[in-house]
């Protein structure tokens, strides 16, 4: 017999930074020889899965749909009947010792957690972000970091149009939330929460979640997959999606004053809005569009320093991981998670953020250090990630937490 995991998420394939911790998180418990089930939505892009016949039914509100097929969708969003009744039927199935979700949020919906509840099976969720407490998962809107629901008042979504901007969007993330928090379907149908910083845990106790039913466990990475490259390069580089909430923008203005080079890998929606920030006779920064594998590898250990200049509360990003992982030092932004990532002046440096002047002071001091200090900031970041964000550290802490829910190991 074996110990089985059943992980929930809403895509079978890697989109985004929560899908990679999702599969690879199955992939450590496989390791340690784990049985391991996935419940997920049906999508194209989907890897192929022995369990696809229970997933849930395919919901993207990006299709052109019917006004009919909207209202049953707004519904599902909601509180999805058809995803508790196909996971119920995967766990009768499988009979899981635990379950762990990722983002579940509109596809899926809380629903799952209740099916969990309902079940028997104790249930562990990653915060990859801060939709349980905010209904617009950043805390952030066109006006800047926002923290107005905090006490319950949940019209400032509709308010500030704080989904995509779009009224009819907020209402019904408003209604959606305000539906959950009154059923307490998060609160009461989860066990444990972890959150990959400890800012995250403070920012949901703030929030009202009670303390113990939080749990901190960093991220990983696997740092062997990594060759670190410590001689300084010429150029800055950022890497990552190009949204509002990243401080592209800064960090273009920063990079002007400083006159330094500067790299941008990755698309998004405000692709074009950045190069306009260009003056026609540039020549110092470079948009490489998206990257990934070994040229994303080679950008990263090829550059001075990367820098991460985020407006928003950030959770614990991997990127900060993958360049020490590579030997570089980092320039982030004093918010969120990213202050316990960096030793100021020994990984790298903060700036206060969304601060252009205060960045471009940060450029033009690691522009200006030698050669051996910025090898000595790079062999820093990479001993403090190998020795602190380690696999070891996540698979034991995550099958004590495990344990301390009932999960008896099967050796």
């Amino acid at each position: 017999m074996k110990n089985t995991l059943l992980s929930l998420n809403t895509y079978h394939y890697r989109r985004g930074g929560s899908d990679a911790v999702f599969f690879d998180h199955q992939k450590l418990f496989q390791d340690i020889r784990w049985n391991t089930v996935a419940f997920t939505m049906h999508h194209p892009k989907n890897t192929p899965s022995e369990w696809a016949d229970y997933f849930a039914d395919e919901l993207e509100f990006g299709h052109d749909y019917s006004f009919l097929q909207k209202m049953i969708m707004a519904g599902r969003v909601i509180y999805s009947w058809e995803a508790k009744a196909k996971l119920k039927k995967l766990i009768r199935h499988t009979r899981p010792d635990i379950a762990h979700a990722h983002c579940i949020y509109h596809h899926l919906s809380p629903s799952v957690l209740s099916a969990l509840r309902e079940e028997g099976i104790p249930a562990v969720m990653t915060a990859h972000d801060l939709k349980i407490a905010c209904p617009a998962y950043k805390m952030l809107n066109k006006t800047g970091i926002c923290e107005s629901c905090k006490h319950g008042n949940l019209l400032h979504v509709v308010k500030n149009r704080c989904i995509h901007d779009s009224l009819s969007a907020s209402i019904l993330v408003g209604i959606e939330s305000a539906v959950h928090k009154t059923l307490g379907l998060y609160k009461n149908n989860l066990d444990k929460i972890i959150t990959p910083s400890r800012f995250y845990r403070d920012k949901l106790i703030e929030w009202g979640w009670p303390a113990d039913q939080l749990a901190y466990i960093p991220n990983f990475i696997h740092y062997e997959s990594y060759t670190p490259h410590f001689n300084p390069g010429d150029y800055f580089l950022y890497f990552g999606r190009l949204a509002p909430e990243k401080g592209i923008d800064t960090l273009i203005k920063a990079a002007l004053a400083a006159g330094i080079r500067l790299k941008i890998a990755g698309t998004g929606p405000d692709e074009q809005k950045l190069r306009q920030l260009l003056p026609d006779s540039c020549t110092t920064i470079e948009f490489m569009g998206f990257c990934s594998g070994e040229s994303l590898w080679s950008l990263i250990q090829h550059a001075r320093a990367v820098v991460l200049p985020s407006q928003w509360y950030e959770n614990a990003p991997i990127s900060i991981l993958e360049s020490y992982a590579c030997g570089k030092p980092v320039i982030g932004a004093q918010i969120g998670g990213i202050t316990e990532m960096l030793i100021p002046d020994e990984t790298g440096l903060l700036f206060e953020s969304g601060n252009a002047a205060a960045l471009t002071g940060q450029l033009l001091k690691l522009q200006n250090m030698s050669d051996a200090q910025l090898q000595a900031m790079g062999r820093a970041g990479h001993h403090f990630a190998t020795t602190t964000f380690t696999v070891n550290r996540y698979l034991d802490s995550t099958c004590d937490l495990y344990q301390s829910l009932g999960v008896k190991f099967i050796s």
